[in-house]
């Protein structure tokens, strides 16, 4: 029907005034058989000089120090290509898509916070809906990993507190001057003062690790983001959140790149939370793919619900779900009007989207993980779903549910 291609074409051009700009370099992405010496011979067939790098979160840093230098990452079979003119990068993607070794060459992206809106304050709801509050659990002896913008440091909340941290942006230390981080860090495992705050994370005695991925304009490369998942699971975190990504259109499938890091993450012991976005506009029709990372079927991908329990007007869903096995929206958690920490002055204020709503499982699988030993990577992410308290809203939008602490023993209070 005409109306139809017109409303598709429409949502095609929004999609791509979303997507992020490139960074002017490359992501190569070699098939599974290819040998390191393949690789790197493909490289050089593209006029490339390159080096196998083992250890996948000194990309950044090898990246900042050898800047004509492509960098193969020998445990993904995946290499990124340094910035280069458009028209240079124009050409290498054609000669590199003719070598055998390669399955697929495309443009490095930057991806973002994924875009949190000030709200009403509804300072501790959230941690209520998830059951953190009735819950024995706290998240003790568990490794919670934020990447995201960073944390702020002098916060009060976080100054006497033993916080690991390490940048991947370079020429930017782990400090947050943005504010996504510090509240999505605060969501997950914040642990408020004596003097009256409320409660507002989820874990709050969880070992927090913060990897800044993210600039301070709210911006990260994608050589920056897979680095930080790397030093997270190298660190042994059980769990990472990562409030950030990109949009995909209709149809479109997820990134290998992301895949490979998910399933080597899964295979450590270490589960990915990733935001779905907040491209949609419910109330005018319009529900848009679960966005890229979370849209792996590695990545254990949340929506937004409001403190009705409904699916929050601008919660991302599972259009393309089933599409060569991702796409998918697997649980849902509050995500509007969450109170947590910001950056001084601030201190403290609410805001809404799917960023907020992952550091709320991330939160929940850090109390599962406390729970039982044996629930690390996979079966982590089988008690969180096959736990989740059954909402109104379909699958496609909401997953399993909502996301619930263990030991609450009783439905969710909002």
């Amino acid at each position: 029907m005409s109306n139809g291609d017109s409303e598709e074409t429409q949502t095609d051009v929004l999609l791509d005034r979303q997507r992020p700009k490139p960074t002017g370099g490359l992501v190569v992405i070699f098939r599974e058989a290819a040998e390191t010496a393949a690789q790197i011979a493909a490289l050089e067939a593209g006029g490339l000089r390159a080096s196998a790098l083992p250890i996948v979160a000194d990309l950044t840093d090898f990246m900042a120090a050898e800047r004509e230098v492509c960098a193969v990452l020998t445990e993904l079979g995946v290499a990124f290509v340094p910035e280069c003119a458009p028209a240079r990068a124009g050409e290498l993607i054609g000669l590199l898509s003719d070598q055998e070794a390669v399955a697929d060459t495309r443009p490095e992206f930057y991806l973002f916070a994924t875009a949190p809106f000030q709200d009403t304050p509804e300072r501790t709801w959230g941690v209520a809906a998830v059951g953190a509050v009735e819950s024995p659990f706290t998240g003790q002896g568990i490794r919670l990993a934020v990447l995201d913008s960073g944390l702020d440091l002098q916060h009060p909340d976080y100054r006497e507190r033993r916080v690991a941290s390490r940048s991947f942006v370079p020429e930017e230390d782990v400090d947050d001057l943005q504010g996504h981080g510090t509240h999505c860090a605060g969501t997950a495992a914040g642990r408020p003062l004596d003097s009256g705050t409320p409660r507002y994370g989820v874990a709050p005695q969880a070992e927090l690790y913060v990897g800044k991925v993210l600039n301070n304009r709210g911006a990260g490369r994608e050589r920056d983001i897979l680095a930080g998942m790397a030093w997270a699971v190298g660190e042994g975190c059980q769990v990472i959140s990562m409030s950030l990504g990109a949009p995909v259109r209709q149809g479109e499938t997820y990134n290998t790149l992301y895949e490979r890091e998910a399933q080597a993450a899964l295979s450590a012991g270490s589960l990915i939370v990733a935001a779905a976005g907040n491209e949609s506009a419910r109330s005018n029709g319009y529900i848009a793919p679960v966005g890229m990372p979370a849209n792996s079927p590695s990545i254990l991908a949340v929506a937004a619900v409001d403190q009705a329990l409904e699916v929050a007007e601008f919660s991302s869903g599972g259009i393309n779900a089933g599409i060569d096995g991702g796409g998918a929206v697997d649980l849902a958690a509050p995500g509007v009007g969450v109170f947590s920490a910001l950056p001084l002055p601030r201190e403290y204020g609410s805001l809404r989207g799917t960023s907020m709503a992952c550091p709320h499982v991330a939160g929940c699988a850090a109390l599962w993980a406390e729970s039982d030993p044996a629930l690390r990577g996979r079966a982590l992410w089988d008690s969180l779903t096959q736990s989740a308290l059954p909402l109104s809203a379909d699958e496609r939008d909401l997953g399993k549910g909502l996301v619930q602490a263990p030991g609450r023993g009783g439905p969710a209070a909002a």
